[in-house]
């Protein structure tokens, strides 16, 4: 049976050095960006994963597994948004790369010890499931994290933002799993 800590690392791995590069390219230009704006960020992401399923084909040369690295990376900036807030200036829009990074790794790990306590508890039933299913998931914690975000954050029952970032995370790293160290077709 695959190590599934083992897996994740390899992938947290990949979506890491994703991160760090564009952070080295581009600086830090997304604290700019709002939750909301965020979150319709990983919606184009899981989107463009779906409608790829759904046609057969992608017209675009990159597939689907930047965007699910995409999904991965931009819910831990959401992430790291709702424990800095977001940049009100140019000047607040700077953090250096090694704090940036070390943000990163405090969440992404953060998601791994969550995904090994519920997968413990769920018993890897991701692996049986079909990555369009995870995919439609993903879409409804999405759909789900805004309804949250109009209503300021403010819920009866339900697990906040941060949960459903969390999630996303971990869905997306199941299928990055499959796709990327599994070598699923």
């Amino acid at each position: 049976m695959a190590n599934t800590a083992e897996q994740y690392e390899e992938v947290i791995a990949y979506c890491r050095e994703v991160f760090c590069n564009k952070a080295i390219d581009y600086g830090t230009a997304w604290r700019i960006l709002r939750l909301p704006s965020l979150t319709d960020q990983i919606y184009i992401k899981a989107n463009r994963i779906r409608s790829i399923q759904e046609k057969g084909e992608a017209k675009v040369a990159e597939g689907i597994i930047p965007e699910f690295v995409g999904i991965v990376n931009y819910c831990v900036m959401a992430l790291i948004q709702l424990e800095v807030g977001v940049a009100e200036s140019q000047e607040e829009v700077s953090m250096d790369v090694k704090t940036v990074t070390e943000l990163y790794d405090k969440y992404i790990h953060a998601a791994k010890e969550l995904m090994m306590n519920k997968n413990h508890d769920y018993g890897e039933a991701w692996r049986q499931m079909r990555i369009s299913s995870i995919t439609d998931i993903i879409l409804m914690k999405i759909f789900r994290t805004k309804s949250i975000e109009d209503h300021q954050g403010n819920t009866l029952v339900s697990e906040g933002l941060d949960a459903n970032y969390y999630d996303m995370i971990n869905y997306a790293m199941f299928c990055l799993i499959r796709l990327v160290v599994e070598k699923e077709a």
